[in-house]
């Protein structure tokens, strides 16, 4: 099957320029120190693996399992836990990475989530910011893009598994996206 015509968003290039951006800010602001780097399968394992290489200092990995999404396109509020990290955050530096921030209500989970395992320090780490559609008063310490509000998929942001795989950040056509079923 053919891949769709979509309109760019964010071209790869532009995503690679500030993910090195935003990798060596990190790096300066944990200068000297380990960090342990979690991020939210599946939509942040590229971001995760990209920004890693950008940053110039010992850096652990560890994943959440999340599940918010009753639907293909909409947010249920209900925020689900399905992994926990494997290891222990008690003491460490913490950067969240996440692939979007949109309503708010996933990382407002996530950071309380976070903050039971007593992290020396929490900061988050977003490629993308939707602020357009916060219910939640939630920030990034690092914002890759800030986007209008549009449906979006590539660069791990899939629609129902779809399009992960996409280098550009595009956004999905209305046309392709399902009717939402009550």
């Amino acid at each position: 099957m053919a891949m769709p015509e979509m309109k760019i968003l964010l071209t790869r290039d532009q995503i690679s320029r500030r993910v090195a951006e935003m990798g060596a800010e990190i790096t300066r602001d944990f200068a000297g120190q380990t960090v342990v780097m979690v991020a939210v399968l599946k939509g942040a394992a590229i971001f995760l693996s990209n920004l890693s290489r950008h940053i110039q200092l010992e850096a652990h990995f560890d994943f959440f399992g999340i599940s918010s999404y009753r639907d293909r396109t909409r947010n249920t509020g209900e925020v689900k836990l399905t992994k926990d990290v494997d290891h222990s955050l008690e003491g460490k530096n913490v950067i969240l990475v996440e692939d979007i921030l949109d309503t708010g209500l996933t990382l407002t989970y996530l950071k309380d989530v976070i903050a039971a395992h007593k992290p020396q320090m929490l900061r988050v780490a977003a490629l993308l910011d939707k602020p357009a559609r916060r219910v939640v008063p939630v920030r990034a310490d690092y914002v890759g893009f800030e986007i209008p509000n549009e449906f979006v998929v590539g660069y791990g942001l899939d629609y129902a598994g779809r399009y992960r795989n996409l280098s550009d950040v595009c956004i999905l056509p209305p046309e392709m996206i399902e009717p939402e079923k009550e």
